[in-house]
């Protein structure tokens, strides 16, 4: 038993070191390179750290940063839930075509669908003529530029990271667990609120937690869709350290932002923990 411990421990010795050569290693460079007091990277302080979280305006950013990530994997929810619940009982042949839909536009490089995303979000674009056309308003509506656009775009671009995971939960879900409550007198709303919902739960989080990260972290399509007008942490980074030149102070940004979404990613999982241990008990 020994023996084959070792092996085993052997065989993840080649990815332990890739993790560690490019991952573990640039973090700890970007962490000394945040500890420098100005720009020129002369003297070591914590300087960059207090001048970031003692700002107003730079917190501010954050937790619009944070709070964008929230509304975009809520809007992610509301519609894969349903559409992975759809496809989960799909036939097989419909189910292979959904899926590959579904996976279609990861296919496709995100600055080609945030450009086509420009193109139908603006004053004479596709969406806006279709609802002068049927009369639900009477001007053009500004989608780009604006916090709604972000969010909608970035649903849009990140939905498949939250119906995959779902759909894998659905399918593991034993059909015979909706029959026996069917049996037992359970309509078919009841059946679902008290076995699929539950029962779907870390699906839920896995999903929500795949959004939020990839959502926070979209500087593309922030950046395009939202424009310099709409500044989240990612474009503040990328000014600091290509426009100002102080790589200092957006190094202790990058490990401060890092935190801060990796604290709502464990907030995420300890709530889908949470649920289903009360579900359970």
């Amino acid at each position: 038993m020994p023996a084959r411990s070792d092996g085993e421990w052997r065989l993840a010795l080649p990815v332990a070191a890739f993790f560690a050569l490019f991952f573990v290693a640039p973090l700890g460079v970007l962490f000394v390179v945040s500890l420098f007091a100005e720009p020129t990277m002369q003297t070591l302080a914590l300087r960059q750290y207090t001048r970031f979280l003692g700002d107003r305006l730079h917190l501010g950013i954050l937790v619009d940063t944070l709070v964008l990530g929230v509304k975009a994997t809520l809007v992610c929810l509301l519609l894969g839930y349903p559409l992975a619940w759809v496809i989960a009982r799909a036939r097989p042949r419909v189910q292979s075509l959904l899926v590959f839909v579904v996976i279609l536009p990861l296919l496709t490089s995100v600055v080609v669908r945030t450009f086509a995303w420009i193109v139908i979000l603006g004053r004479q674009g596709i969406l806006n003529k279709t609802l002068l056309a049927v009369g639900l308003i009477d001007e053009p509506v500004r989608l780009l530029f604006t916090e709604p656009g972000v969010v909608m775009v970035l649903a849009q671009v990140q939905l498949p990271l939250m119906i995959l995971p779902l759909l894998t939960t659905f399918q593991r879900i034993d059909p015979h667990l909706a029959d026996a409550s069917a049996a037992l007198g359970a309509g078919q709303w009841r059946t679902f609120a008290r076995v699929i919902a539950p029962l779907s739960l870390p699906g839920v989080a896995a999903g929500c937690v795949l959004v939020y990260a990839a959502c926070v972290t979209a500087f593309v399509t922030q950046t395009l869709i939202g424009g310099a007008r709409l500044v989240w942490v990612p474009l503040f980074m990328y000014q600091q350290a290509t426009g100002a030149n102080d790589w200092p102070f957006a190094a202790a940004i990058s490990i401060v932002f890092m935190f801060a979404v990796l604290f709502v990613v464990v907030l995420i999982n300890a709530a889908g923990r949470g649920r289903r241990a009360l579900v359970h008990g």
